[in-house]
């Protein structure tokens, strides 16, 4: 039989011989072609990606071909800390500022309750006259330069934003900060780099204050809170932001109070990772 069948319409038609064989021919370079391309699938990657946001972007968390610059080479992440010990660590994100701050400052320091502030450099540098001698038994730890977020930045961008903020915070307190907390609590490759370049643990946290919920009843507030805590939680608030936020900060007095009651001590976030940080006396 010379001729390739096909069957159409109810009968039998006869096809060219060549398209046969440019259809053979056809699918031998399809095959050829994928081995091909099954070789080369690493390089070509490469070549597609070797730009953000890939390598080297805000998904890698490796930069380069040579030695990884990465402080001790480990990164912890951490939610909350390991302990069966009713310790509780309050933590304030985006300060400091003149309108908030010095009220958290002014309750703490009544009630003897330290805290760990996640500050922004900018604020920082803006206004540091807010915080100036005004920390002592409090922890401040890096929230960014200017909270933009971390995880759309490159890994060098990521470094050089947290470097500028890290050396912001240790100029005002005499203490480099160990503790980075990205802003909108956002992960990724780039910022994890970073982190570990600058030897930070990265904290998170596992209840955050919820002043939505609970428009003009600091008391109310304070109470959900406090039900919310377990040992080694660690407290999402706020010193600078909406004004919506001060029905958390109204009530502090409750919650620092509430907590007492069930028999809480607050310590900064190091002491409660056991970071050998004493924790400062509450009572």
């Amino acid at each position: 039989m010379d001729g390739v069948w096909v069957k159409r319409g109810g009968r039998m038609a006869e096809g060219a011989r060549g398209w046969g064989r440019r259809d053979l021919l056809r699918r031998g370079l399809l095959v050829v072609g994928g081995v091909a391309v099954g070789a080369g699938t690493s390089e070509a990657w490469w070549i597609t990606h070797r730009r953000m946001p890939i390598a080297g972007g805000p998904a890698s968390a490796t930069l380069g071909n040579g030695q990884q610059d990465v402080g001790s080479g480990a990164l912890e992440v951490v939610w909350s800390g390991r302990t069966n010990q009713r310790l509780v660590a309050l933590t304030f994100d985006d300060g400091p500022a003149p309108q908030w701050t010095p009220m958290v400052l002014d309750t703490l320091a009544q009630h003897r309750v330290p805290a760990t502030f996640f500050m922004v450099g900018a604020q920082v540098h803006r206004h540091a006259d807010v915080v100036r001698d005004r920390l002592a038994g409090h922890e401040v730890g890096n929230h960014s330069w200017e909270h933009r977020d971390l995880a759309e930045l490159d890994a060098a961008e990521a470094y050089d934003d947290l470097r500028r903020s890290h050396d912001a915070i240790a100029d005002l307190t005499g203490t480099p900060p160990v503790l980075l907390r990205p802003p909108y609590g956002h992960l990724g490759g780039a910022v994890l780099h970073a982190a570990a370049r600058l030897d930070y643990r990265l904290v998170l946290w596992s209840l955050q204050m919820v002043e939505r919920e609970f428009p003009g009843d600091p008391a109310g507030h304070a109470r959900r809170i406090v039900a919310g805590v377990r040992p080694g939680t660690i407290v999402l608030g706020h010193d600078v932001g909406a004004h919506r936020r001060l029905v958390a900060l109204r009530g502090l007095t409750d919650m620092i109070n509430g907590l007492r009651s069930r028999g809480y001590t607050f310590v900064t976030v190091s002491a409660l990772l056991g970071a050998g940080v004493a924790p400062t006396p509450t009572r």
